[in-house]
């Protein structure tokens, strides 16, 4: 079975934008939505409209609840922040969702900006130099260990853990990006492949699972090697997500790329994926910034999610999966 080509939609997606997703051969989409719209009328309204473009949604977002600094920090509330994303999960499930995103990121993701770079053919993509200095400030008051980091997250895996269990809900926990030690003052969970590896010990719910964010692993030469651990985590059960994309280098430069501009073999990868029986969701992640005239941020997703799928295709191909 292939993988689902994944592109990103929320409720606000136009028609024209769903129609424009289908017609690049995709079926399955990721659905980013309010914390307001985590009710089953909702989801259902929403489902229904985009069973109308022939689109499946197979992975739930909601910012405020996946990217949330008063449990990623420890801080005062965050009880009640876990009653809200423990809600959010059976809400997800009564959805039919298998899987919710989760990333240890209380600043987000960090980049020093976004410009016309070398790798990027004229375009304006993201970049990482660590001699512009940004990332060191702590921006939350102090400093936040990674052993502080690490306790957080052991709590709510302990508050979480048995309610996603319950619902045969999982969660796609995204690697920090960039995968350094440090980010604005606060500590990384997961900055190498160990890092997941600590945290399948302390799972005993088996809700845990990978965003196998590709970039990540070739943002830092420390963080592992992508096609061992593809296979170590596709073979383990813990892949529930990919993300496909390739840089120019490692930490402490770099540039987002397309992925035949970057330093990685991304069709070697490719075929890691198709070799260890992946089928579950894969996008691309981020894009170059896109021209309004042009479609926009969704007409800059479609070269590369369908040099994504031409690069599927041809290692399905090449190993015998597709006739």
């Amino acid at each position: 079975m292939s993988m689902k080509v994944t592109c990103p939609v929320r409720s606000a997606s136009t028609d024209e934008e769903l129609a424009f997703i289908r017609e690049m051969g995709v079926e399955h989409v990721e659905l980013n939505i309010k914390e307001e719209e985590a009710n089953a009328e909702m989801l259902a309204a929403i489902h229904k409209r985009l069973a109308s473009f022939e689109l499946t949604s197979v992975l739930l977002s909601c910012n405020t609840l996946q990217k949330n600094k008063i449990i990623d920090l420890g801080l005062e509330g965050r009880e009640e922040e876990v009653r809200r994303f423990n809600a959010f999960v059976r809400t997800a499930a009564e959805a039919g969702y298998h899987t919710v995103s989760v990333a240890w990121q209380p600043n987000g993701i960090y980049r020093s900006g976004r410009a016309v770079r070398e790798h990027t053919r004229g375009g304006v993509s993201a970049y990482y130099d660590e001699e512009e200095g940004g990332i060191r400030e702590a921006v939350n008051g102090r400093v936040y260990t990674m052993d502080e980091i690490r306790d957080n997250f052991a709590w709510f895996l302990e508050q979480v853990g048995p309610v996603m269990q319950e619902c045969g809900v999982r969660m796609a926990l995204h690697p920090n990006d960039p995968p350094v030690e440090y980010v604005c003052g606060v500590g990384s969970l997961i900055r190498c492949s160990d890092d997941y590896r600590r945290i399948f010990e302390i799972d005993k719910w088996g809700v845990v699972g990978v965003k196998f964010c590709i970039g990540c692993w070739l943002e830092s030469s420390s963080f592992g090697d992508v096609n061992k651990d593809l296979e170590e985590f596709i073979k383990a059960g813990r892949v529930v997500s990919v993300h496909f994309r390739n840089v120019s280098g490692t930490v402490p430069y770099f540039e987002e790329t397309l992925d035949e501009d970057g330093y990685a073999n991304m069709y070697e990868i490719m075929k890691t994926l198709v070799r260890c029986g992946y089928d579950g969701p894969i996008s691309v992640d981020h894009a170059f910034k896109g021209y309004p005239s042009m479609g926009g941020m969704l007409g800059a997703f479609a070269y590369p999610t369908g040099h994504m799928k031409g690069l599927m295709h041809a290692a399905e191909y090449e190993l015998g999966i597709r006739k």
